[in-house]
């Protein structure tokens, strides 16, 4: 597996939450559900996401908006426009003064949500898959900033989404589900191809025939005890070359690299309960536990029972592990 092919391995939509918003003007939804990653699909329509700090970005038909549930954010069809709607941190739908769920009165269809319940009136459709916790990977999130923007204007996997969300068939869901995951999986390519996401350096280095081998077998072997003399042997070249020419292609150095793969490996593996500290250890390539656990808590700021308590409730990314660096 490349090293592209293993930072998407983890996407895997079980239970997401999705919908076809249909709105009418004015309109204006505050998200404050803090869910892990929000994938967007703009059918209709130019609307106007904005953050609380000022930040905000245009999205038009043919775009696909990746939100990661950092901040809380209004997207309208103006942003001074009032809102119609506010999702909070539970995923419940309210009036804006909180008070009234509007979730029953807004819905009409087949997983279809919104103020206009004629699709002719509308001046604003949209595509919305919300992944839950645990359905998409730590590293994947890492590589993404609060907002990725990419342009699938005509693309065939928005055609056939707008399609099947409005259909009630047996299976639909798994149907669903994956056609979530490969539009998540078609734009981030896209944003790596243009530089707009943190492991866009490994993803161009992947071309290059020395390097990108050497990440092949660093992502295949993750539990080998790796140094940056096998890889040279491995790639047929100096150590001192294989060394300057990753460094400068991937922007850290080999170790440094596999050390972050690994750990980032090892805390999804600690989603599952069924995985015990030994078992992650040595599939990340750890001779033991106290090792692995060592590295873990330099790498997150907290131990690895500690990650794992707060991944049980929602809340991996604590204050020592800082979503800030993502945003």
């Amino acid at each position: 597996m490349d090293a592209l092919g293993s930072l998407l391995n983890g996407p895997r939509a079980h239970s997401p939450m999705m919908l076809r918003m249909v709105m009418a003007s004015p309109w204006s939804v505050r998200i404050e559900d803090t869910a892990p990653l929000t994938v967007v699909a703009v059918t209709r329509g130019e609307s106007t996401l904005s953050y609380d700090d000022g930040v905000s970005y245009r999205v038009r038909p043919g775009d696909v908006a990746l939100v990661r549930g950092t901040h809380p954010y209004v997207i309208a069809d103006e942003p001074e426009h009032e809102w119609v709607a506010r999702i909070d941190t539970g995923g419940q739908c309210f009036d804006p003064t909180g008070t009234h769920s509007v979730a029953e009165d807004m819905c009409f269809g087949v997983r279809s949500w919104g103020n206009c319940a004629d699709d002719t009136a509308a001046q604003a459709i949209m595509l919305i898959g919300t992944y839950a916790s645990g359905e998409v990977s730590r590293r994947l999130l890492d590589a993404l900033d609060r907002f990725t923007l990419v342009s699938l204007r005509d693309h065939p996997l928005i055609a056939l989404m707008e399609d099947e969300i409005v259909r009630d068939s047996p299976a639909q869901d798994a149907v669903l589900n994956r056609l979530l995951d490969l539009l998540l999986i078609t734009g981030l390519r896209q944003a790596m191809e243009r530089g707009d996401v943190r492991a866009a350096k490994w993803y161009r280095a992947h071309s290059d025939p020395v390097v990108g081998h050497a990440l092949r077998l660093l992502h295949n072997g993750i539990d080998q005890p790796w140094t940056v003399a096998s890889l040279a042997t491995a790639a047929g070249v100096s150590r001192a070359a294989m060394a300057r020419r990753f460094t400068d292609l991937v922007g850290v150095p080999p170790m440094t690299y596999l050390t972050d793969w690994r750990l980032s490996a090892a805390a999804d593996l600690l989603a599952d309960p069924e995985q015990t500290l030994t078992s992650i250890a040595r599939q990340v390539g750890y001779g033991s536990p106290f090792a692995f656990s060592a590295a873990f808590k330099r790498q997150h700021g907290v131990s690895p029972a500690v990650f794992r308590a707060r991944a049980t409730t929602g809340n991996a990314h604590g204050p020592a592990d800082g979503v800030s660096r993502a945003d």
